[in-house]
């Protein structure tokens, strides 16, 4: 990653990887330990509270997003059940052996799979990666071979963090993918960016 000199907004201004697809950056914006939801602030790119989690609900995983990635057309449609995608960069959850307690640090993280997700008719996939060099989980090369209770509680996190009782609930995980199935959502985030925000003279945003 070159030397900037200035901070860089961590959406626009990190690059997607080392070697995207197989090799991403993740942005952390939540961890394990908080039940408050953070998510980045799109015009500033600092962190901000987006609410109090309602529930007991507790992320499972680091949680945050591949940078210069967008969920718009070519997302949706590897998302037969969504109207658009919704455009967000692509999230992502990372798989750490070691606690990483920080919020706002850059990690490279290998995926594995990922949840097909719609939220009120918006695709918002959740890309599942473990820790390069992680030295526990750094050589699952497939979302099947995580153990079946951790898989459980990451869909189970994504089905409750904004429920609300009494309402109907409005996310639904339509399918479980692999490795391969990622790396192609992967790529259609990469490229819905590029559409959206070219760089003419400089980054447009």
């Amino acid at each position: 990653m070159p030397f900037q000199p200035f901070r860089p907004h961590p959406w626009h201004g990190l690059p997607v990887g080392p070697s995207p697809p197989e090799l991403v950056y993740a942005f952390v914006e939540i961890t394990p330990y908080d039940l408050v939801k953070y998510e980045i602030d799109k015009a500033t790119g600092y962190l901000k509270v987006d609410r109090p989690q309602r529930t007991s609900s507790q992320p499972p995983a680091l949680y945050g997003f591949v940078p210069k990635t967008l969920c718009a057309e070519r997302v949706r449609r590897l998302s037969p059940r969504s109207q658009r995608g919704d455009g967000d960069p692509l999230d992502v959850c990372v798989i750490s052996e070691r606690p990483i307690s920080k919020s706002e640090v850059i990690i490279t993280a290998r995926p594995i799979g990922g949840l097909q997700m719609v939220d009120g008719g918006d695709a918002d996939d959740k890309i599942i990666a473990v820790l390069e060099g992680d030295f526990v989980w750094g050589a699952v090369g497939d979302i099947a071979a995580l153990p079946k209770i951790l898989l459980e509680r990451l869909q189970h996190y994504f089905m409750t963090y904004k429920l609300v009782p009494g309402t109907a609930p409005r996310v639904a995980i339509e399918q479980v993918y692999g490795r391969d199935h990622a790396l192609q959502v992967i790529r259609a985030a990469m490229a819905d960016y590029d559409e959206h925000f070219p760089i003419v003279g400089g980054l447009d945003v």
